[in-house]
């Protein structure tokens, strides 16, 4: 996919972020491609929603983010927005989103640009709500407190006026969960969840998780949800501390959305996006999670070896009770037409 026009994402505090940005600026310079840089935290101005940060840059067809799987969300929200593909450069700690190194920079926008990439497409989440989300007054002040602003609110999305019976279609997207949790530490959240419009069941609990399988090794993971292959489509509902005999996760089919009702006695829900706070839920108030009809487009320089990522992430020990595994073997004969259909290493040798 030639390069028209890069946008950027840099986690400004640290170096070696700033160093690769710069990078990218120069290789853009040398190209004639305009390049731009978005979702810049000003602390005199609040911060816009995906689609003004996506017009203001002119929508690139390139978002490029510089740091950890946070600043990947950061630009990730923005390039799905317009339908561009986003590339990951991972100066952080885990980098499970990101794709390359801060010294593969130029090799990689030159392989984006020459066509030499493949572009993987990931199942993302949207929501209706039973009304426009809010934050409560003096909630902004809170959450600036040693960082920069907060987004706003997601909007109503365009050309869906309320209707009562089925919600508002909030105009916002997950990348990896939507999250209900308590807002006050002494209140927990008395939830109602709801699949596929049927009760499951009603919690008492620390929050209740809603995760893409590309989010299924983030927040859900930590709360003992179960890691979903990226490359299938499927809702991962999974509580944290719910007073409930029944704490396992859930996996749904892509068909099946997840929509939570904030019972009576409950105290306030906050509502999480990608790990940001974006509204507020009152008792009597619901939400639903859906698959979203956009797709975030992945840039990648070569196959994504997930499992191997996995382990190497994770730091996957093996078990001292087990003999030494080989390394996985694929004969270089052609492929039998019986699994023809299945993802494969490349051959190796005996």
């Amino acid at each position: 996919m030639p390069v028209n026009r890069l946008g950027l994402v840099v986690h400004q505090a640290r170096p070696t972020a700033v160093a690769a940005a710069h990078t990218a600026r120069a290789w853009a310079a040398a190209h004639g491609i305009p390049c731009v840089e978005i979702d810049v935290w000003r602390g005199d101005q609040p911060r816009r929603s995906a689609q003004e940060e996506s017009e203001a840059a002119g929508h690139p067809d390139l978002v490029v983010t510089f740091g950890g799987d946070g600043t990947f969300l950061r630009g990730a929200r923005i390039a799905a927005r317009s339908g561009a593909a986003a590339l990951g450069v991972n100066v952080g700690r885990v980098g499970f989103l990101t794709e390359i190194t801060a010294d593969e920079v130029e090799y990689a926008l030159n392989a984006v640009h020459g066509n030499r990439t493949t572009v993987e497409e990931r199942m993302m989440l949207t929501l209706r709500a039973s009304r426009p989300l809010e934050l409560p007054e003096g909630m902004e002040a809170l959450l600036r407190y040693g960082r920069g602003p907060a987004l706003p609110p997601p909007r109503v999305r365009p050309g869906s006026p309320e209707e009562v019976g089925w919600g508002v279609a909030l105009d916002v997207v997950a990348v990896n969960d939507v999250v209900f949790e308590k807002l006050a530490r002494d209140r927990q959240a008395r939830l109602a969840v709801y699949v596929a419009g049927q009760l499951l069941a009603s919690y008492a609990a620390d929050a209740i998780i809603v995760a893409t399988p590309t989010g299924s090794t983030a927040y859900s993971f930590s709360a003992g949800g179960p890691v979903v292959s990226p490359h299938m489509d499927a809702l991962i509902f999974t509580p944290v501390a719910p007073h409930i005999a029944f704490d396992r996760s859930v996996v749904a089919a892509v068909d099946e959305a997840v929509a939570v009702r904030v019972l009576p006695t409950s105290g306030r829900v906050a509502v999480s996006i990608d790990g940001q706070l974006r509204g507020v839920l009152e008792p009597g108030d619901w939400a639903a999670a859906y698959r979203a009809p956009d797709r975030l487009r992945l840039v990648r320089l070569a196959p994504t070896e997930f499992y191997r990522r996995l382990r190497e992430r994770f730091g996957l020990a093996d078990s001292p009770a087990a003999d030494p595994a080989p390394p996985f073997y694929r004969p270089r004969s052609p492929v039998p037409p019986d699994l023809a259909h299945l993802r494969m290493p490349p051959p190796t040798d005996a």
